[in-house]
């Protein structure tokens, strides 16, 4: 009999415990990342998920050219900024945006500011509620960048990833 009570006993508790572990979040691949910091008055915030290049090719293959890319991985970039700043010389109102790349091959690559923050990916980016579009340079890194970092430096945001480098002028 008390061997049934011990079997009961560990049945029961592995019922229970199964719930509680299921419910354990599993780390995500391309971790969330956020990097703040100042830029004459304004403070920029960007919200980001950092996906790693794991050996693939990343411009024109895994990000394609001449489509909208939300700037990182899982839901898309945010920037949020407390102040007006100039991009590119164009106005910025303060406000919390959802930050979208279009890549090119060749030419200029487009930094988009859009209203609308909150969503995943681009999957449902609508180009009607862009605040702002502007040109944006990119150079080819001396090293490779593995993971997908932002930095923001006192003449704007770099993008680095991979074997490029997008600079985002802010004043």
């Amino acid at each position: 009999m008390k061997t049934f009570k011990n079997i009961y006993l560990l049945l029961i508790a592995v019922i229970l415990s199964a719930p509680a572990h299921a419910q354990v979040p599993k780390p995500r691949v391309s971790p969330a990342e956020s990097v703040t910091g100042k830029i004459g008055e304004a403070t920029i915030t960007i919200h980001y998920s950092s996906p790693s290049v794991k050996g693939r090719k990343i411009w024109g293959g895994l990000v394609p050219y001449d489509t909208v890319w939300r700037a990182g991985a899982n839901e898309a970039t945010t920037f949020e900024i407390d102040k007006d700043i100039k991009i590119a010389h164009k106005q910025l109102p303060a406000g919390k945006y959802g930050f979208f790349l279009v890549p090119k091959e060749k030419d200029k690559w487009i930094a988009v500011f859009n209203k609308v923050p909150n969503q995943w990916g681009a999957f449902k980016y609508d180009e009607t509620k862009d605040q702002l579009r502007v040109d944006v340079k990119t150079t080819t890194l001396p090293d490779d960048q593995e993971m997908l970092i932002y930095k923001i430096t006192p003449k704007g945001v770099l993008l680095n990833w991979e074997k490029r480098s997008v600079f985002i002028p802010v004043k």
